[in-house]
């Protein structure tokens, strides 16, 4: 008989476990105990500029007064309800106020509690809409090369699955088409948009009775490298969908609440998508929360005296009050406050800091709204960045070939030329 031995290995590496790090070799000397504005402060003393929103969602900063007693005025009346069989005000005037703001006729929001859900319900959605008209054939989706959708079973099948993160499970997850990532950047030509969209034709026309939607990240493809594209192929996405009965559905989690320089990166097109999502600054940062929205047309073939057509689906803490209630103020303020006016100084100054930057390892610098980003031509060039930058008072978390920022839109031009002046010393170092 063989007795088995158990390792206990959380005495040499922790009871946590970090996201997106081999544990083995994984050092985090940085502890926060305080934050403010833009800035972190460590158990060091240390203050860093936060260059990145704690992954792209603290868009007004960390303690903002307003929002933290709007958190705590629904807190005193009551934290969560659950939405099945009851409502509240707060989730309803949420609610409302996407419908008002997201391009018209996305009338119908569905909350859950992180993006990667918000997009798992939306394929969902897709599929359901075709079944629940007979049309059982429509099982497939398309997405692009270098997506990044999430981290969860129907997000990793949308993901790249030749360089994204999730390729191990690559014939595990469902089988999804996909079109090569658009070329050309933000300013496409006519011609770079047109052979692009001649792909997605062929492939409709061949296969587009089984497809039900067609999902992408408009106009920048974030975590797959910060690949920005021309609002004209969205465009003209959205009347190929049309013409082959393919729902196009808007991942805007990265995109959404300012950061391409629109409130949504749809308004920088003519297209009302079928289907979008909302995470990250949908509550400023505060907490977990998503919200995928839809037309009303989608939202009328759920409806029959069947069960057997509803929507099945219910995230514990979806419309979860305390999270709309921090959303509500979230809007209110971006709206007040002219954070628009606010992105359009960050694009201004990036563009100004980074887009000349020039340097043998330097593939491209690239820059769309809040978001500025250098590619390297080898990943290992920038290994010790983050100690670096540190030492500099900012944070940064470089990946893949990319050091990129994505700063709080209330971040001073100081602290802004802060962050760039380390990205770009980076390059300059002696080494």
């Amino acid at each position: 008989m063989t007795q088995s031995t158990t390792i206990n290995h959380s005495e040499t590496y922790g009871s946590v476990w970090y996201p997106y790090a081999q544990m083995q070799s994984l050092e985090i000397n940085l502890e926060v105990v305080e934050t403010k504005g833009v800035i972190l402060t460590m158990a060091d003393g240390k203050q860093l500029i936060d260059a990145i929103s704690s992954w792209w969602c603290v868009t007004h900063g960390y303690n903002h007064p307003e929002l933290n007693q709007a958190m705590t005025d629904q807190i005193n009346k009551f934290s969560h309800v659950m939405l099945g069989g009851l409502k509240n005000q707060t989730t309803q005037s949420f609610a409302d106020k996407l419908v008002e703001i997201t391009p018209e006729g996305l009338n119908h929001v569905f909350f859950s509690d992180s993006g990667s859900v918000g997009v798992e319900v939306a394929i969902k959605m897709a599929l359901q809409y075709f079944f629940n008209q007979g049309q059982q054939h429509k099982t497939k989706v398309v997405a692009l090369q270098r997506a990044y959708h999430g981290d969860t079973t129907a997000c990793m099948s949308v993901c790249d699955p030749a360089e994204g993160m999730h390729k191990m499970f690559h014939g595990i997850t469902p089988e999804q088409f996909f079109l090569d990532a658009p070329s050309g950047g933000f300013n496409a030509s006519d011609a770079e948009v047109a052979a692009d969209i001649e792909k997605a034709r062929q492939l409709f026309e061949e296969n587009g009775n089984n497809i039900a939607a067609m999902i992408v990240e408009p106009l920048m493809q974030g975590a797959g490298g910060f690949n920005y594209y021309s609002p004209k192929y969205l465009n003209q996405l959205k009347a190929l969908c049309k013409q082959h009965n393919i729902l196009l559905i808007f991942d805007e989690v990265a995109t959404g609440f300012g950061r391409t320089g629109k409130l949504f990166a749809t308004e920088h097109t003519d297209v009302t998508p079928d289907i979008m999502i909302l995470a990250k600054g949908l509550t400023a940062g505060y907490l977990g929360h998503a919200a995928t929205l839809t037309t009303s047309e989608i939202f009328g073939a759920f409806l029959s005296d069947s069960a057997s057509t509803a929507f099945m689906h219910g995230p514990t803490f979806m419309g979860n009050p305390t999270a709309c209630a921090v959303g509500l103020k979230a809007i209110e303020i971006f709206q007040r406050d002219d954070f628009l006016s606010k992105i359009a100084q960050i694009e201004q100054q990036l563009k100004d800091e980074l887009l000349d930057f020039k340097h043998e390892e330097v593939v491209e610098t690239r820059v769309l709204g809040a978001s500025g980003c250098i590619e390297v031509k080898d990943p290992s060039f920038h290994q010790g960045i983050q100690e670096f930058a540190a030492e500099r008072g900012v944070w940064i978390r470089p990946f893949e070939r990319y050091i990129y920022t994505m700063p709080p839109y209330i971040i001073t031009p100081e602290q802004l030329k802060a962050i760039t002046d380390v990205m770009k010393d980076w390059f300059l170092r002696e080494r």
